[in-house]
């Protein structure tokens, strides 16, 4: 039992933290309610159209992924730096393979134009 009281006093400070939060939110906000104010992405400027009046092109989407893509490779890449020397050939052929997959998707986008930005 005397091994919980660490976890649980980290509980009662996260909750307290949080409603400690919240109510200093509540007590300093600006209390000012205009129209402005509800309009959705305020900015301070009047709106020219609906949101919902434009299309986005695909290509927006196409490179979030790749973004995201990109993004998970490095992910994968640092525990490997860190054990490379314990993982010895087998793991650097492993992430060789692994980087070689990658690159092939890369320059398959490149040359379908994907990565064309204007």
């Amino acid at each position: 039992m005397a091994n919980y009281i660490p976890i649980l006093v980290f509980v009662l400070v996260a909750i307290g933290f949080l409603i400690v939060s919240l109510m200093a939110a509540r007590i300093f906000r600006h209390g000012g309610k205009g129209g402005t104010n509800a309009d959705p992405y305020e900015c301070g400027n009047e709106a020219d159209s609906l949101a919902h009046d434009h299309r986005f092109s695909i290509r927006y989407y196409l490179i979030a992924v790749l973004f995201v893509i990109f993004d998970v490779e490095t992910i994968f890449l640092f525990p490997w730096a860190v054990m490379f020397d314990r993982l010895a050939l087998f793991g650097f052929i492993e992430m060789m393979v692994f980087l070689a997959i990658l690159v092939v998707g890369y320059v398959y986008v490149w040359n379908r134009g994907a990565l064309d930005w204007a």
